[in-house]
């Protein structure tokens, strides 16, 4: 899936999953629901005090194409992403706002894939490489609550 329907972008996606870790080198933890301030991002995440990289937000569709490049279908939390979301096109959108749930984030930059992603699995941090597929970052300029299920807008 594209992220898009009949050539026009979606403006509307959905909030698949949630996870953080309270400290590096550590496995994520998924969550159902999770609080996210404007101080310190999601609620327990270690990463959430950078301030232009406070929620990390990765696309359905972009980890699936990096999947089918390294041939091996891994789990989201691979990636080591906060928010999994679907059915929204992230690619270049540096500026634009996120709103899912009460929240409201601002994407500040495409994310990087590190070394660690290859240690993961071989070849995923060049597969997350192209298109975006590592997904963005954000900075949070509306607190709030999400939770699994939410609808997912995209402004600006």
């Amino acid at each position: 899936m594209s992220g898009q329907l009949h050539g026009e972008p979606l403006a509307q996606g959905e909030l698949l999953a949630i996870a953080m870790r309270d400290r590096p080198r550590v496995p994520m933890q998924e969550l159902s629901d999770c609080a996210i301030s404007v101080e310190a991002g999601l609620q327990g995440d270690f990463r959430g005090i950078a301030p232009d990289r406070q929620v990390t937000v990765l696309t359905q569709e972009g980890w699936r194409q990096a999947c089918e490049a390294v041939g091996h279908e891994l789990p989201w939390t691979t990636r080591r992403a906060n928010l999994f979301i679907r059915g929204l096109d992230l690619r270049g959108r540096i500026g634009a706002t996120l709103r899912i749930g009460t929240v409201a984030l601002v994407i500040t930059d495409e994310c990087e894939p590190c070394h660690i992603m290859d240690a993961a699995h071989e070849g995923l941090r060049q597969a997350l490489v192209t298109g975006w597929r590592a997904g963005v970052t954000c900075r949070v300029v509306q607190a709030g609550h999400v939770a699994i299920g939410d609808k997912v807008r995209l402004e600006g």
